[in-house]
């Protein structure tokens, strides 16, 4: 039988900069988001903002469900730069997601015994450890980041999915150094990107529970309203915005690429977002949205 792939659909409740649940994003989280405005036609319940926080600065926003301990996008600023990995960085935990917990920022997993309630919000590193036909996939790589606390931010479970080594490696990898140049070469101000998933309704399961989705499809779009006029034309309509989207199979053959637009119709195609759902105000349109270069 063919797997329904499903969107996980959501309420956007937002957790604040020190942990409060509160109905806005706070002005310095929505910096990350085109025209301040995250993606809208989603409704769930178990979902939470998380305004990630690493020494002492936001750097990025997660919309995560504590269901199915996996992000349903992160939403980032692009940073020019190399495409150099960031190395000998810890993976980190979330203690917004815990009650227990009076920090608001990402800390390095600790030794030893975890409390039940950190667990019941989140994943965990033991999640990951016998899950033998999946890696950890971050959906803002470090590499679309360039100061070392911004790469090094991106090593969090909250912004991490379970993904098939092989598409990760030769498939989705390679367009994200794809994305890097581009963006690098022709766009001149500010890039947005929101990178999310689709789930298939499989699960990582530890101790006999479920314990992580697994991603059915990975997505990924990008919106510079200032960009180079005079890029090649090969590249010049991918902008002001493009999208890609790629099966987690092992035996995935390509990437493909696509508008905004017809990114939107495939994930509307799941039944499960609303019909007014958008990824970015006006589809990344500086005159239907109202911004000008």
């Amino acid at each position: 039988n063919t797997p329904r792939y499903v969107l996980i659909v959501f309420v956007f409740l937002s957790t604040a900069v020190r942990g409060r649940v509160e109905k806005e994003l706070s002005p310095e989280c929505r910096a990350f988001l085109y025209m301040g405005t995250p993606p809208t036609g989603l409704e769930h319940h178990s979902v939470k903002y998380i305004c990630q926080f690493y020494n002492k600065k936001p750097r990025y926003v997660t919309l995560y469900s504590t269901e199915d301990h996996i992000p349903i996008y992160s939403a980032y600023t692009f940073k020019r730069s190399d495409g150099e990995k960031c190395i000998d960085v810890p993976w980190m935990y979330e203690p917004q997601l815990s009650t227990s917990l009076g920090t608001d920022e990402m800390q390095p997993f600790p030794r030893g015994y975890m409390h039940m309630n950190f667990e019941d919000a989140q994943a965990v590193l033991d999640d990951y450890t016998n899950a033998i036909y999946h890696e950890r996939g971050t959906l803002n790589p470090d590499e679309h980041q360039n100061e070392p606390d911004d790469k090094a931010s991106t090593y969090t479970l909250t912004n991490v999915v379970p993904v098939v080594p092989d598409f990760n490696d030769r498939i989705w990898n390679k367009q994200e150094h794809v994305v890097r140049k581009r963006l690098n070469n022709y766009c001149r101000g500010t890039a947005y990107v929101v990178t999310g998933i689709t789930t298939s309704g499989t699960m990582i399961r530890r101790e006999n529970m479920n314990r992580i989705a697994v991603p059915a499809y990975l997505w990924s779009a990008y919106c510079c309203a200032d960009y180079d006029h005079n890029t090649p034309f090969a590249e010049r309509y991918k902008f002001p915005s493009f999208a890609h989207y790629g099966l987690n199979q092992e035996d995935t053959s390509q990437m493909v690429e696509l508008s905004v637009q017809k990114l939107k119709e495939f994930l509307k195609n799941t039944k499960f977002v609303n019909p007014d759902f958008q990824i970015f105000v006006g589809d990344c349109n500086p005159q239907s949205s109202g911004k000008t270069d």
